[in-house]
């Protein structure tokens, strides 16, 4: 991974589908910030995350940015202990339904196989799956939105005593032990 897309996107979700939801932060802050901005930055990231697709168009950037939305309120909702929304529902399960990748063992290392087609799809597609797989697992009950300030990211309580409270420590819970120390 290069460090221009460590520059621009936090990768260290271990969930793939909530490291793309990652790709808008400061969520609950005054001014929410957008990191796919334009169609070279959804294939930058898709890239980064192992599903490269050589071009996008801006079709296919619209459909990315509603789709990690529908993810993003379905985790939120689940966090929440509320049911979500049928329309957000609808829009994950069509879009995993679209794609066609393929999964692939390569040089010991997991992988996709995107069609020549219709790439963009294909990839959505798998992070649709992906985010089906976390919401509606046996660990949805561990799925939380991070408490640090302004990010409300979501991330899935692999902790013993299921008591972590954000995304990261190194980002999030770090910034909130720096300001208690120096608030003493």
């Amino acid at each position: 991974m290069t460090e221009d897309v460590r520059r621009v996107f936090r990768m260290d979700n271990e969930v793939l589908a909530f490291r793309f939801t990652a790709t808008v932060s400061n969520r609950t802050g005054r001014t929410p910030r957008e990191r796919l901005t334009d169609p070279a930055q959804l294939r930058m990231w898709l890239g980064a995350t192992g599903l490269d697709v050589t071009e996008v168009s801006p079709t296919g950037l619209k459909d990315a940015v509603g789709l990690r939305e529908a993810i993003y309120r379905i985790g939120s909702a689940i966090a929440a202990g509320e049911k979500p929304k049928p329309k957000d529902v609808r829009t994950l399960n069509t879009t995993a339904a679209a794609g066609h990748a393929k999964a692939a063992l390569e040089h010991g290392r997991a992988g996709w196989h995107l069609t020549e087609t219709t790439p963009v799809s294909d990839a959505l597609g798998v992070l649709a799956t992906d985010a089906i797989r976390i919401l509606g697992g046996p660990d949805r009950g561990r799925i939380k939105n991070c408490e640090g300030p302004g990010c409300a990211g979501l991330f899935l309580d692999t902790s013993r005593a299921a008591n972590r409270r954000w995304c990261s420590m190194n980002t999030c819970g770090n910034k909130v032990k720096k300001s208690r120390s120096t608030a003493s």
